[in-house]
């Protein structure tokens, strides 16, 4: 029993103390991961279903030429910027039970008009108002991973979440590999058509469902299957939390001078604006376009092949995030160190062309590896603005924005499509960025270290001041006490 109380302490956290918390921990792990996966994979899907789609016919159809790939990723993500900051701010306001579901209402109807277009131009415009919709997403639900859970229990939910959006990307592949095969044609219609029209149907069921179970933050939560021993438990047990910041709303107009006058924004964004682009091999189907560009491989093989690598992603995100909670530091930086490593030895070995080929196969495969720090670095965030939940509102988004900056202009400039199958840039462009986040997780753990020093010095100080003013006080009242004994033996004495 002590080794299954231990394997069970590693893989999903402490074990609550009481039988209303684990109660309680289970509702939450169900309603809220669920939505929230279900959410994500269809995000994902959505956004890996264009990478697929133009290996398997789109490019062909709509004419495209030379970068036009990169620009719709380009406009889609310049749609993502502009969303990230409001959607994380909206859910200040607005339920999230209500944001979430509606925002993934209106992507889940653009994706059905993807399906209706005749040229690319349509493409990008329907791109950017879906990046708009889908910038809630990922840092939103962050948002609220850090607004239910402990410290010890937040790397592998993140990890959890993190990774169903590389299943929507690993079903992309699998989806359209079978839709290819089984629809192509159907109706008039081309199989990459048929992809669109799936995901959409997939996407809205999951809205409703997010519209009846979601059970917003513990503050405002309204959800039927909580009790209000439950509802009541979820604030306690996050207030019994060092510094943890549990309100929710009521935006404050200083909130942007307290947040630019801390190194927490400026850390944190940077950290995720670099390392961020480490995920570049995946992002950008890097692997699909070297497979159809040595030719070789059949339509299916190219949407089958890449999945190994996805896969990959999701064992080394589940198994970082898993790790770093089960350590008592809740330490996030070994992810970064460890991503980082395995990116520079996938870029070095694609660079020595004359490798064989399979040694390509793994390199592309271990660059899935660079997901992994995906959910602890936002679990890393999560933790650092913990006193203060509007401040990890904005970091949260704008961790997220930053990357999106660079990567609005990053493909265009070292992963365009022209420079299939070599990518030569884009390998030393990766090298380089790894070895950048080395760099900058350097700098976040240090400033965390400082601040996490002089906090504890401040409370030391304050400590040692109180205990000053209470021997003072103390003092002062003995003599208060010695003064009036005094004073009644002289009138004592006088009678």
């Amino acid at each position: 029993m002590a080794v299954l109380r231990k394997i069970r302490h590693f893989v999903w956290g402490e074990v609550p103390a009481t039988k209303t918390e684990r109660r309680l921990l289970l509702k939450i792990d169900w309603f809220i991961l669920s939505y929230c996966c279900l959410m994500y994979f269809s995000n994902y899907l959505d956004r890996s279903n264009v990478s697929n789609a133009y290996v398997s016919g789109m490019r062909e159809e709509l004419n495209m030429r030379g970068t036009q790939f990169n620009q719709i990723n380009t406009i889609f993500t310049c749609g993502y910027i502009v969303g990230m900051i409001p959607n994380n701010l909206m859910l200040q306001v607005v339920p999230p039970r209500i944001w979430f579901p509606s925002m993934q209402i209106v992507w889940g109807v653009l994706t059905f008009c993807t399906s209706a277009v005749t040229n690319v131009q349509q493409i990008y415009a329907i791109r950017f108002f879906q990046g708009i919709a889908e910038s809630s997403t990922f840092v939103g639900t962050h948002y609220i991973l850090g607004s239910w859970y402990k410290p010890g229990e937040l790397g592998k939910r993140s990890g959890i979440f993190t990774s169903s959006g590389l299943i929507g990307t690993l079903f992309s592949g699998v989806l359209q590999a079978a839709v290819y095969t089984h629809l192509n044609g159907v109706s008039g219609r081309s199989g990459w058509r048929w992809l669109f029209i799936i995901d959409g149907v997939i996407t809205m069921p999951i809205a409703l469902y997010g519209f009846l179970m979601f059970p917003d933050v513990p503050t405002t939560t309204k959800a039927f299957y909580l009790s209000e021993e439950e509802r009541l438990l979820s604030c306690e047990r996050l207030e019994s939390e060092k510094d943890k910041d549990i309100e929710h709303g009521h935006l404050s107009w200083n909130i942007f001078r307290r947040i630019l006058g801390r190194w927490r924004w400026y850390g944190c964004s940077l950290l995720f604006a670099v390392s961020g682009e480490t995920e570049s091999f995946g992002s950008n189907n890097l692997m699909g376009q070297w497979l159809k560009a040595i030719g070789g491989f059949t339509v299916p093989q190219i949407d089958y092949y890449p999945s190994g690598m996805t896969a990959f992603a999701i064992a080394s995100t589940l198994a970082c995030a898993t790790w770093t909670d089960a350590t008592k530091s809740r330490a996030r930086w070994p992810v970064l160190v460890y991503m980082s490593i395995a990116g520079i030895v996938a870029s070095i070995c694609i660079l020595v062309w004359s490798s064989p080929i399979g040694l390509k196969f793994f390199a592309y495969y271990l660059a899935g590896a660079t997901y992994a720090g995906q959910a602890t670095t936002f679990a890393w965030a999560n933790q650092i603005c913990a006193d203060d939940h509007q401040e990890r509102a904005v970091v949260l988004a704008s961790m997220n924005m930053w990357n999106n900056v660079v990567n609005a202009w990053w493909p265009l400039v070292f992963y365009p499509a022209t420079d299939a199958p070599r990518f030569t840039k884009g390998m030393w462009a990766m090298i380089g960025t790894c070895i950048a986040t080395l760099l900058v997780t350097w700098l976040v753990w240090y400033l965390e270290r400082r601040e996490k020093r002089e906090k504890a010095q401040q409370q030391r100080a304050e400590a040692e001041d109180g205990a000053e003013k209470r021997s003072t006080a103390g003092e002062a009242d003995e003599k208060s006490v010695k003064s009036h004994a005094g004073s009644s033996r002289r009138s004592h004495e006088s009678a």
